[in-house]
């Protein structure tokens, strides 16, 4: 018998383990389009399955875009540019060009502009080890940017294949689905979820040249808080339309609260403000540093929520890390769930993440 893979997220069909990772039922063969149980729970009912790959399974398909000529496009987060971002990307990609592709530009308040961020991007991008060929903004969600990313595409594959990567929730099913319709006008070809791990092997989308646009799975980054939270509360912390700031003027010995989540301290400084850019769902909840510690203990899953009370015996632990803030206008980055921006020098501050979440500084994004 033939191959056939799922149109959802290139998986091989089988028949025989309802468990089993492109499991469809036999009847659903006769279709012209075969669909696997999961992608169908998913697209139908945004029903998760979790995926028996590992990362050294994802890492080894990305190996394979090293042996083949092409143009990447990587793409990122703009809300989660570091916690999203590909780290040794260089390493698969031989000498393949990088397009850069910052998604989600729709959730960043509407006074950035995006000459701004673009060059904030070339300039991480930069840092981060990467010399991108160019950098686009885009809403997938919204299809904003589109055009002007395809006519991208179009110009520096030079009649290439088309690889697009990027590490799990980023949208970049979303993405291939917005391309995929402004050029044949089909919807929702690859299964689009905010829920980390969708595309399980490469899908090849033809491009009407004999090349092909090519979809990966996502790469896991460990390092995220959408890893620490069960799928209800992933909806919460992830947002969905524009952040709208929250500024808080502190005195020093103050502390937020982000939900359960993680905690700011601000430790010694003069008093001043600190503006927050986390999702509108997410509570902020205010108290003085000498509370903090029993404040958390007797209501974290509670008042401090989430995670919630039944989430708490596995929830890492919070790690404390302490800066000191040299130059204004600083962000400090919680990985997977915003960032603080201290407007002025001299404050010294402490973040407190779960055990395994990334937390750093960087030049102000805003």
């Amino acid at each position: 018998m033939s191959q056939v893979v799922c149109i959802g997220c290139g998986v091989e069909i089988q028949t025989e383990n309802k468990e089993g990772l492109g499991y469809a039922p036999p009847s659903s063969l006769k279709k012209d389009e075969v669909i696997c149980q999961r992608c169908f729970k998913l697209k139908h009912y945004n029903e998760v399955q979790d995926v028996p790959l590992t990362d050294d399974d994802f890492l080894k398909i990305l190996n394979e875009i090293g042996d083949s000529e092409g143009l990447i496009v990587k793409v990122v987060d703009i809300f989660d540019f570091n916690g999203s971002w590909l780290p040794g990307l260089h390493r698969f990609v031989g000498s393949n060009p990088i397009l850069l592709v910052g998604n989600k530009a729709d959730l960043l308040p509407k006074s950035v502009k995006h000459s701004k961020l673009t060059q904030w991007m070339k300039h991480e991008a930069k840092q981060l080890g990467l010399k991108p060929v160019d950098v686009k903004l885009v809403s997938a969600s919204r299809g904003q940017g589109i055009e002007e990313t395809i006519q991208a595409v179009e110009e520096y594959r030079e009649g290439r294949d088309v690889y697009v990567v990027g590490c799990t929730n980023v949208g970049k099913s979303t993405f291939i689905n917005r391309i995929i319709k402004q050029v044949s006008g089909e919807q929702d070809v690859i299964t689009t979820s905010h829920f980390p791990g969708t595309t399980l092997d490469m899908i090849q989308i033809p491009l009407g040249d004999d090349e092909y646009l090519i979809d990966t799975p996502g790469i896991i980054n460990h390092h995220q808080m959408a890893h620490y939270v069960n799928k209800g509360d992933l909806k919460i912390i992830t947002p969905k339309k524009e952040i709208k700031p929250r500024t808080f003027q502190l005195n020093p010995e103050q502390t937020l609260f982000f939900g359960g989540l993680s905690r700011f301290d601000f430790l010694k400084g003069d008093r001043q403000a600190f503006t927050c850019y986390f999702s509108n769902e997410l509570n902020i909840h205010r108290t003085k540093v000498e509370k903090a510690d029993e404040l958390y203990k007797n209501h974290a899953g509670e008042l401090l929520q989430p995670p919630r009370i039944e989430d708490m015996d596995t929830f890492p632990e919070l790690v404390k890390h302490e800066f000191k803030i040299k130059e204004g206008k600083t962000d400090i980055v919680f990985s997977g769930l915003g960032w603080i921006t201290v407007n002025e020098p001299g404050a010294s501050i402490a973040a407190h993440v779960p055990k395994g979440v990334s937390v750093f500084l960087r030049k102000s994004l805003i």
